[in-house]
């Protein structure tokens, strides 16, 4: 059949000892794709499980569920069942049917994954379906990207063995081998994007232009090598990664635009931002980099944002919310959250040493604590020379989006100390045989 086999065997999605999930929903393409790997089981070693993910839109869905699970036990394969509320879920998120099935969907998918119960996820989509959501993505507006359409393989674990096959063939596969399915009446309302495509442009293009979705397929198969060609030359040494955000230097904002694109899709997918992303987002992180003013931000889909910090742009993949926090000045060691750990030691040694800083205790006054900045703080310098702590934070380049979650040592709007950064003037140590040190392990 069709030429799943080779596709496989040239793109080496499976591998010996997986165990496949294939979502099923009862449909055509699905039902192909459940019988060729049930009946291919021995021949590629693997196991195969059939997924049904009731999504609680239609009032006959249950009878979907019910023909996949006898199906499954004619193949001869496990069989999964869920069901979820879709139309519930949508008005919780604010999302279309659509996505929110989708969401759905791969949430139930991810679940079994991670509980190691599948290795990975066979999904139906074929060549038609490709060529439909590379029309899609250039309609949104996209990139290279998008342009490639959809992946053999994603995220190591969703794979797509049947995209370089045609509609005919699996029809073709159905009749052959005697295959029922079931037909899903929502694919005719065209109220969906997706069904609108598919029943309305793709009908008339392939009228016109017979093959068009072998010459769409194949456009998006000459982007992807271009676009591999073009990352192979993109780096991303210079850029730090912590705890899901990425610290840029905004010299890389100076190189072509096609490297800054693919090097800005890299520094998402790292820190775990894979859709959603538009051109229109990359073009404005690009003009936020190049002319936006410190401290500038951009908000971005899924609740990540972009911020510039002097000579670099951070990007973080959520917003990070501001906490209450006060803490007793004594030894011993606190969590302080978005920040890290702050450790408080009484020692006799006062050498210099990395992200610690020392004190005369006998100087801090007893009603002195710890806890994050406030309008009217001031810092004297050590040295001399008293400021405003915004001032101060200014002074030391201090990434705006760290000023709220950097602890201080303060009494009343006097500040003693700023854990990481510096002790003020008025409790340097002097003539003391032990003064206390402030060590900090930072969490970004």
């Amino acid at each position: 059949m069709l030429d799943i086999e080779n596709f496989i065997k040239e793109t080496k999605i499976i591998k010996s000892g997986d165990v496949i999930g294939v979502g099923c929903s009862g449909g055509s393409d699905s039902m192909a794709l459940l019988h060729y790997l049930a009946e291919n089981q021995e021949k590629f070693d693997i196991e195969v499980v059939a997924i049904h993910v009731d999504h609680g839109i239609r009032e006959n869905s249950r009878e979907d569920a019910e023909f996949v699970r006898t199906k499954a036990r004619e193949f001869g394969v496990r069989f999964y069942k869920f069901r979820i509320d879709v139309p519930k879920l949508a008005k919780e998120k604010g999302l279309s049917i659509e996505s929110a099935a989708r969401e759905g969907r791969y949430g139930v998918f991810n679940a079994l994954i991670k509980k190691g119960l599948i290795d990975k996820i066979a999904l139906a989509h074929h060549k038609l379906d490709q060529a439909e959501t590379i029309l899609m993505h250039l309609f949104r507006g996209t990139g290279v990207s998008g342009a490639k359409g959809m992946e053999a393989i994603r995220d190591k674990v969703f794979i797509r063995p049947m995209l370089s096959t045609s509609k005919e063939e699996i029809y073709d596969y159905l009749a052959e081998n005697k295959i029922d399915y079931v037909d899903d009446y929502t694919n005719d309302d065209n109220s969906y994007n997706r069904n609108f495509v598919r029943n309305v442009l793709m009908k008339e293009i392939v009228k016109r232009w017979p093959g068009a979705v072998d010459a769409i397929t194949g456009f998006a198969k000459s982007i992807a090598e271009d676009d591999q060609f073009i990352n192979s030359m993109t780096y991303t040494d210079a850029i730090m990664f912590e705890d899901k955000m990425a610290r840029i230097p905004t010299s890389y904002f100076l190189y072509q635009n096609p490297i800054v694109s693919r090097m800005l899709f890299k520094v998402f997918k790292k820190i775990g931002i894979t859709k959603d992303i538009e051109r229109k987002h990359i073009e404005a992180i690009k003009d936020l980099a190049v002319n936006g003013g410190n401290g500038k931000r951009i908000y971005l889909p899924f609740e990540a944002i972009a911020i510039k910090e002097y000579d670099y742009l951070t990007i973080h993949n959520r917003h990070v919310e501001e906490i209450d926090f006060i803490q007793p000045f004594k030894c011993g060691e606190f969590d302080v959250p978005n920040f890290g750990k702050v450790i408080v030691k009484r020692v006799k040694e006062f050498s210099p040493k990395e992200n610690c800083l020392f004190l005369d205790y006998r100087k801090v006054p007893k009603t002195a604590s710890w806890r994050f900045r406030e309008d009217g703080d001031v810092f004297e310098k050590f040295g001399g020379g008293s400021k405003k702590l915004k001032s101060y934070f200014i002074d030391k380049k201090i990434p705006q989006r760290l000023r709220n979650f950097i602890p201080v040592l303060a009494d009343g709007n006097e500040i003693y100390a700023i854990a990481g950064v510096e002790i003020s003037e008025k409790v340097k140590v002097e003539d003391v045989p032990t003064a206390f040190m402030i060590e900090v392990e930072r969490k970004q």
